[in-house]
């Protein structure tokens, strides 16, 4: 699944130092997190995907550890806060500064797959809020941060 990976960037490679990965289908992200971290990327992750890789012996920081507040509302409210989206957002040489000021690490690389909403209202006799739960919010965000930044950002493509 995680096959091809580099940066969307025509003037150089940049090194990835830092990596934010999220999924809700985790096929695949542990051998891609260990070729990362093989590389010194430092991980930072949410709640599950964070315990999967912790489990497999990965130098991970859960993102409620980074930001200091812990993911909340079951579940619904992890990714979005400044620290993280500052970090996918911030733009070298123009807002080091104010990142400093907030502690406010760059964040690389962003890896994320969304919630299966297509697959969840298919199913027969999906409820309403069964629906509801699946509509993903954090992980469509930091798709948009990262495209905002594209010119710093590394991305990660799935095979078909």
């Amino acid at each position: 699944m995680f096959k091809s990976w580099g940066f969307n960037t025509m003037q150089q490679r940049r090194p990835v130092r830092r990596a934010l990965l999220s999924v809700s289908d985790k096929a695949g992200i542990v051998e891609f997190a260990q070729a990362l971290s093989a590389r010194g990327v430092e991980l930072l992750s949410t709640g599950g995907t964070a315990r999967l890789l912790a489990e497999k012996g990965l130098p991970v920081t859960e993102v409620s550890d980074y930001t200091g507040f812990p993911e909340m509302m079951d579940g619904r409210v992890k990714t979005l806060h400044p620290k993280v989206h500052g970090g996918i957002l911030g733009r070298r040489g123009q807002d080091d500064e104010i990142m400093a000021q907030h502690a406010i690490s760059p964040i690389d690389m962003v890896v994320v797959n969304l919630y299966p909403f297509a697959q969840t209202v298919a199913r027969e006799g999906c409820s309403l809020e069964d629906a509801v739960e699946n509509i993903d919010i954090g992980g469509p965000t930091m798709v948009r941060s990262a495209a905002k930044n594209h010119k710093r950002r590394g991305y990660r493509r799935e095979e078909p």
